[in-house]
């Protein structure tokens, strides 16, 4: 079986001088995020449902 490759982005919200970073990869059935200055420590890996339930409480912005 071949390896799957991911192609990572940061967040549109991270900063530019390298702090406080995130990227995501996505898959038609996941979404990936890891911390850009720590790769090596894996990433978290989300459903799309999930992802989708995610972005609609932010979006919702909820105390």
């Amino acid at each position: 079986m071949a390896s799957l490759v991911l192609t990572w982005r940061k967040s549109s919200y991270s900063n530019q001088t390298g702090g406080h970073c995130v990227e995501m990869a996505e898959r038609p059935e996941r979404v990936m995020m890891r911390d850009t200055q720590n790769p090596h420590l894996g990433h978290l890996s989300f459903s799309s449902g999930e992802w989708a339930a995610f972005l609609g409480e932010v979006a919702s912005d909820r105390p």
